[in-house]
């Protein structure tokens, strides 16, 4: 609660936050817009791949020219300035700098930006949840052997899920699921690029015009990015997710405390401690009054009937039994928000939401049934979507993450939902000397998933349990 003060003091002292940007597309834009306007905070530089589009994000944010005319990062420290880039490993291993903020959203790049920067001693945000998912109990682990912070991005739902979780258990609540919200109907997991605008209800044209890029947009739709948030929770928090991943039960937000509780007690729940994600619109197609499309929730339980009788007195929503209740959040700001990250990191050595053990994973699972010698295409493409499992289950299977099925040959043929694997595709050298693919390969061989009851259980074929369509 004393953030803004803490900042205040550096802005006063002359000693404000350096930080890099690498990545300016919209995550990374979003807190350039605000960056500029909080005290304490100094961006260095920001790296891209296009430093024509970083100016443009610049000056759609409101920054004047001469802010960002440095010609060094030397330079840009010296005058209080920015400096534009490509070379984001430059940036990174320039001196002053305190946090590197990596919004690429490609897990190679996230992974290798965000190695170097715990080499060189500096904090890591990951906004890259691609990468996280992929790779970020390994990176946590080899920040915290160096001294610096590895944390998610603040603004983005994980990073506000694992704050609202903190809440309750810090007053001796226990958790009984987390998540978020999201648009989604069983017929997404097939969606692609060339189908997305429709399922969102909007023309082709019209997303071009907003420069929405269908294959990212199409991630968000198909369950791969719910699967990606809700693994970086589990691996964060402790929370597990159900043995046949999400369930995606159309929920309103009045109806959290009664639905998102175990099946034994009337609700869709497989066990207590679950990330799940809710849907915004009915089975039948309707979109529900009420919904939590944008944010995120908790849902916990009352020790004791003196703590139910609290719930009862201060309005609380309750489960028919007055034992379970939520809190909720509607709204999330992303990079809006991304500036609490940067200063828990730089200020308190702290972060806001960061994996200490591999729980959950994300594999890619055929969207449709795929030939002998097809390649995979990754996230939000055409042949495959991700699945969120147990990492137990998934390591067992042998199943290919979702961030390293990208320009793969299939070896098999596979059928629609069924989970790929690694004996099913031929990596390439490129891929299997890649840093991505190393790193992934080597927090297999140091993490051991810890054991739950949604471990000892396969995986469910199919994309939602029967329950949550009701």
């Amino acid at each position: 609660m004393n953030i803004y003060k803490l900042l205040k003091s550096r802005a006063e002292a002359q000693k404000p936050v350096r930080v890099i940007v690498i990545g300016a597309g919209k995550f990374g834009t979003m807190f350039l817009s605000q960056a500029r306007l909080t005290p304490g905070i100094h961006v260095l530089g920001i790296a891209d791949l296009s430093v024509k589009r970083a100016k443009s994000a610049l000056a759609s944010t409101g920054w004047p020219a001469e802010q960002y005319a440095a010609t060094s990062a030397a330079k840009a420290l010296a005058q209080g300035t920015t400096f534009l880039t490509e070379d984001a490993d430059r940036l990174i291993q320039a001196g002053g700098v305190d946090v590197v903020i990596e919004a690429t959203g490609v897990p190679e790049a996230g992974v290798h930006h965000a190695l170097a920067a715990i080499e060189r001693g500096r904090h890591v945000v990951m906004v890259n949840v691609e990468a996280d998912v992929l790779c970020g109990p390994l990176l946590a682990a080899k920040a915290k052997r160096a001294g610096v912070v590895y944390t998610m991005a603040y603004g983005d739902q994980p990073a506000l899920i694992c704050e609202q979780v903190d809440w309750a258990r810090s007053i001796g609540l226990e958790v009984i699921a987390a998540g978020k919200g999201t648009l989604y109907q069983p017929e997404f997991h097939a969606s692609t690029p060339d189908t997305v605008w429709g399922h969102y209800g909007l023309t082709e044209e019209r997303a071009r015009q907003s420069g929405m890029n269908a294959k990212m947009f199409n991630s968000f739709l198909d369950g791969t990015k719910s699967g990606i948030e809700m693994a970086a929770v589990a691996n964060a928090t402790g929370l597990t997710p159900a043995p046949g991943g999400l369930t995606f039960p159309a929920c309103e937000v009045g109806e959290l405390a009664s639905r998102l509780i175990p099946d034994t007690d009337g609700g869709t729940l497989h066990h207590k401690g679950q990330v799940e994600v809710v849907s915004s619109r009915g089975r039948d197609g309707n979109d529900l009054e009420n919904d939590l499309r944008w944010g995120v929730y908790v849902t916990f339980a009352a020790p004791t009937d003196y703590v139910k009788n609290c719930f009862a007195d201060y309005g609380l929503i309750t489960d028919t039994s007055g034992t379970y209740s939520a809190l909720w959040r509607p709204y999330h700001l992303i990079g809006l928000e991304l500036g609490v990250s940067v200063a828990y990191a730089a200020l308190l050595n702290q972060p806001t939401g960061s994996a200490d053990a591999f729980r959950g994973d994300v594999v890619a699972t055929a969207k449709r049934d795929l030939q002998k010698g097809e390649m995979l295409d990754g996230e939000g493409g055409f042949a495959v979507w991700g699945r969120l499992m147990v990492a137990n289950d998934s390591l067992s299977l042998g199943a290919i993450p979702i961030g390293l099925a990208h320009g793969v040959k299939l070896k098999n043929t596979i059928k629609e939902g069924q989970i790929i694997t690694w004996a099913d595709v031929d990596m390439g050298s490129d891929i299997e000397s890649s840093i991505a693919y190393k790193t992934r390969r080597e927090m297999e061989q140091t993490f051991k998933p810890e054991s739950s009851k949604a471990a000892n259980r396969s995986p469910s074929p199919g994309p939602a349990a029967k329950a949550a369509s009701k």
